[in-house]
């Protein structure tokens, strides 16, 4: 039995793992654009120099000899094709039996003048991505960046151990919009701020100039405003890779399209993480990906475990736990929130249910409130006392870590 597997991202090089766990004897293969696994959520760590390349392998040491799976790499996938049971990579043919899809996301370019054709313009998505800017950032003054995500936060934090000088260009009134409520963005935007960083909210890039080089050197924004910068980073979504699956036959909506057990249309062919657009965190990815290879292997489980609203982050630090939906729209539900000892709590509630979490400073114990949430548990007996459930030490932090975390919280509320 050969197993392939489409990409050596989190989902892909757990279901690898797990695949010789459950197949002592079969052939497994691993294909990937990449030279190497590396983990996307540290990308940022690369760009401050905080981290090497070689550091950002999350798998373990000699992974492909331990595990014994033939690893292909620098190879992108241009086509699947079930029928004749082979993928195409750099003109080969590679045939298989069973095949995992776990090619992740991709960003896209907006259609700015000049965003799309000039030299000095990238994402965030991939090692290259983080090599082409850490390399432009060696004699660059000024960048501009699009989107103020927890991607583009991520680079404006790392281009500011760089020296760089960093405008954050957002569509939305805040920053961070999907991760945050008003308070809690107001606290990390004055850290920022106060690091340097310019944010333009409410406002969008809508044309551009570029030199004789075909560079970009000021960005103009929709207000009339020009910014002017030595490169641009788009970091404003991203959408699942699936470009190279539209003539293969599989059923695709905004990502591959799997049932419970993450099978696709054809059944020797399943997909996992971020190109099945269930989930886009990294735990749910590993868990898909063993999931995936234990079907793969002939077992029968289920995918449950469908809820992936969460991010944590931790900037100038002070870390945040966002869970599920912090800022929902409707009469309907009720909002606690609690800001005291250096903290700052925010409870969302519907019919007694919690729905959503945000915890800034102390985010000890995060799992109860995801619990509670993905369980749709209620707690109207102790709705009174709600912020009890979760009133510990700071779990993890030395006593130095915690007075710098109550003191930035407090700060942000005088």
């Amino acid at each position: 039995m050969k197993f392939m597997i489409i990409g050596s991202g989190a989902a892909g090089m757990a279901a690898a793992r797990e695949l010789r766990r459950q197949r002592e004897d079969a052939e497994i293969c691993v294909i990937s654009k990449d030279r190497a696994p590396y983990a996307r959520c540290m990308l940022h760590k690369y760009v401050s120099h905080e981290r090497t390349i070689k550091s950002l392998d999350f798998t373990e040491k000699d992974f492909f000899t331990k595990y014994r799976v033939h690893h292909i790499s620098e190879c992108p996938v241009e086509s699947v094709l079930p029928e004749e049971k082979y993928i195409v990579g750099d003109g080969k043919k590679f045939f298989y039996d069973k095949l995992l899809i776990a090619t992740g996301s991709v960003y896209g370019i907006p259609p700015i003048p000049n965003f799309r054709t000039a030299n000095n313009v990238f994402g965030f998505r991939d090692l290259k991505d983080a090599v082409t800017i850490d390399e432009h950032s060696k004699d660059a003054r000024k960048a501009f960046i699009v989107g103020s995500g927890l991607v583009g936060m991520d680079v404006a934090y790392a281009l500011l151990k760089r020296n760089i000088s960093v405008t954050v260009a957002e569509m939305a009134t805040r920053i961070m919009p999907l991760q945050t409520d008003e308070i809690s963005a107001g606290i990390y935007q004055k850290l920022f701020e106060d690091a340097g960083v310019t944010f333009r909210l409410g406002i969008g890039a809508s044309n551009s100039v570029v030199n004789e080089e075909n560079c970009i050197t000021e960005v103009i924004l929709s207000n009339g405003e020009k910014i002017s910068c030595d490169y641009v980073v788009v970091a404003a979504g991203v959408s699942p890779n699936i470009a190279f699956l539209r003539n293969s036959g599989l059923t695709l909506d905004r990502g591959i399209v799997v049932d419970d057990c993450l099978q696709t249309s054809n059944p020797d062919i399943f997909a996992a993480g971020d190109v099945t657009a269930l989930s886009g965190i990294w735990p749910n990815a590993v868990m898909q990906g063993m999931l995936a290879a234990r079907n793969m292997a002939g077992k029968q489980e289920l995918y449950q475990d469908r809820f992936w609203i969460k991010n944590t982050m931790n900037f100038f630090g002070l870390p945040m736990l966002s869970v599920g939906d912090v800022s929902p729209k409707g009469d309907d539900f009720l909002m606690l929130a609690d800001a005291k000892d250096g903290q700052y709590k925010k409870i969302i509630l519907k019919d007694h249910r919690i729905t959503g979490v945000q915890l800034v400073g102390d985010i000890s114990h995060g799992g109860v409130w995801q619990y509670l949430i993905k369980n749709q548990i209620s707690v109207e007996e102790i709705e009174n006392n709600i912020f009890e459930i979760n009133m510990s030490d700071f779990y993890g932090f030395d006593e130095d870590g915690l007075r710098e975390r109550k003191r930035i919280v407090q700060n942000a509320f005088i």
